[in-house]
């Protein structure tokens, strides 16, 4: 990316300008940066409160958990959750160019076309419809044309048999005796089944959001700016715009302006622009001493998030190679009662290569053990996001309301038994020296107390600025804010409700989705 003289100049003076300032380096925020900038004429200013992303082990699969909690991880914490002992969970969220996408576990899945009509009934809008969606993911994924060479988006889609643990064979032909299907991969709409997890890897390495939109072609672009190193504290109104954004950076603080303001700061920090602005929930602003300009209840609140149990562990009969690739390497998405039925996914079992528990349970040496990992594909507890105070470094207040209906605890228990079903089929038999977790349970009260134990986050924060077209929505269909005629939220925040998997794939289709409706001209 250009930092033409006129920029740094103007950066120098603490004002610049732009056509359009988007706010957040993520997926979405990187997706976009590259799209719109497409047109040399519209001057593209993309800002970061991260740097760009220097530690190696980020492209090295295997090593993803071990990211977390790094110098370049958000690592926020949630409140303490009744649903699980009053637990607090840690939440990594990138805070780089690149985002989130540099950290998680690089799955990608589309998510089952029931997922998407949920969207369409929230913001009566086909435009969210699975089939309407199908053009976004294809122009991001890149795929192999039958000459060979690679064709569509930039995103690889990694299909890695030939590396795959022979664990996970056995968990695929567990799963298939139990009548579940082999699917080819999980992006065709029929989520149902087994199959290894896609993965956004190419030549053995991470291709994070901003290696495949941010490359060195787009950041020669002469009408794209990047700000690294710079927080957005707050919008400044005027009428029913932006006029302004009052933002920090290295050299102190700088005031932003530009025609169209997109936020893609992702769940947690776009809701918390927002709110220091004095826009969302009175009650909530008032408390943390903003004055509220704009009373929008809606927004921070309809927060979710995927929880994975973790874990149903199982001593091995004989030593367990690491994974070739990063740990989880399949995801068997069924319904709850019926290992055979079809449809939307209710829950989900994942085959951990690795001793994979959560941090109140004792894991034994690696390669002397193996999880399953297990999940509600679509809880319906919902939290809340609030701001404690009007600066930067003020806390934010995450309480996503884990496990706090009967349906999240019934289907969690339904998942526990799934994952167990597989742990003690015959497949798994020559792998399988004993279960270690969670062992006998004689009553619902123990195996919702070993639930509470071993539930992790999913990494999959979402909902908190959600699109509808009732009163209390925060966007439109067009992702628009509300009561403002220039300011845009395009990230997971925007989401009414989870997809089945990863929400990867999702985040990415809406910004393509913004992006092709934003060309200039359109």
């Amino acid at each position: 990316m250009s930092q033409s003289p006129a920029m740094t100049e103007a950066q120098s003076q603490g004002a610049v300008t732009a056509d359009v300032v988007i706010v957040g380096a993520g997926s979405s925020g990187a997706l976009l940066a590259a799209r719109l900038s497409e047109d040399p004429s519209r001057i593209v200013l993309l800002i970061e409160a991260g740097e760009e992303p220097q530690d190696p082990d980020i492209w090295t699969p295997s090593a993803w958990p071990a990211l977390q909690g790094r110098s370049y991880d958000w690592n926020y914490r949630t409140q303490p959750q009744s649903g699980t002992n009053g637990r607090v969970h840690q939440w990594a969220r990138g805070r780089l160019i690149g985002g989130s996408s540099c950290l998680h576990a690089m799955g990608y899945m589309r998510g089952h076309p029931d997922d998407y009509q949920a969207w369409v009934d929230a913001t009566g809008d086909t435009r969210w419809a699975w089939d309407k969606l199908l053009s976004a993911f294809q122009a991001n994924e890149e795929s192999a044309s039958a000459a060979g060479n690679n064709i569509g988006g930039p995103l690889p889609l990694y299909m890695p048999d030939e590396y795959l643990s022979p664990l996970t064979r056995a968990f695929l032909e567990t799963g298939q005796s139990l009548g579940l299907p082999r699917l080819a991969h999980h992006n065709d709409g029929r989520m149902i089944g087994v199959t290894p997890n896609t993965l956004n890897i190419r030549d053995g390495k991470r291709v994070t959001a901003a290696d495949a939109w941010l490359t060195p072609e787009v950041r020669d672009r002469k009408n794209l700016h990047l700000l690294t190193g710079t927080r957005a504290r707050r919008l400044l109104l005027k009428a029913n715009n932006v006029s302004r954004i009052e933002a920090q950076g290295p050299q102190g603080r700088l005031e932003i302006q530009a025609d169209q303001v997109i936020l893609c700061a992702g769940s947690l920090e776009s809701p918390a622009l927002l709110m220091r602005s004095g826009i969302g929930p009175q009650d909530t602003l008032k408390e943390a001493s903003v004055n509220c300009l704009i009373d929008m209840p809606g927004i921070g609140q309809n927060l979710q998030d995927h929880l994975l149990g973790a874990g149903n562990l199982y001593a091995t009969r004989k030593h367990l190679p690491p994974s070739k690739l990063q740990h989880s390497e399949s995801m068997a998405y069924l319904r709850a009662d019926d290992f055979t039925a079809a449809g939307q996914p209710e829950i989900v079992v994942g085959c951990g290569v690795a001793p994979i528990v959560s941090e109140c349970l004792k894991a034994p040496d690696a390669g002397a053990a193996y999880s399953l990992l297990f999940g509600v594909t679509h809880p319906t507890s919902r939290g809340e996001l609030r701001i404690s105070g009007p600066e930067l470094d003020d806390q934010l207040i995450i309480d996503p309301a884990y496990l706090q209906t009967d349906h999240d605890r019934t289907m969690f228990r339904k998942a526990l038994i799934a994952a167990r079903t597989i742990g003690h089929a015959d497949g798994l038999a020559d792998w399988r020296d004993h279960e270690i977790y969670p062992g006998p349970l004689t009553s619902q009260a123990e195996i919702d107390a070993f639930i509470a134990q071993a539930a992790i986050t999913h990494h999959h924060p979402c909902g908190t600025c959600r699109m509808g077209k009732d009163d209390t929505s925060v966007v439109d269909a067009n992702l628009r804010l509300r009561s403002l005629d220039n300011l845009f939220v395009v990230d997971a925040s925007v989401m009414p409700s989870l997809t089945a998997g990863p929400i990867h794939a999702a985040v990415l289709a809406i910004a393509e989705t913004f992006a092709s409706a934003n060309k200039s001209g359109n």
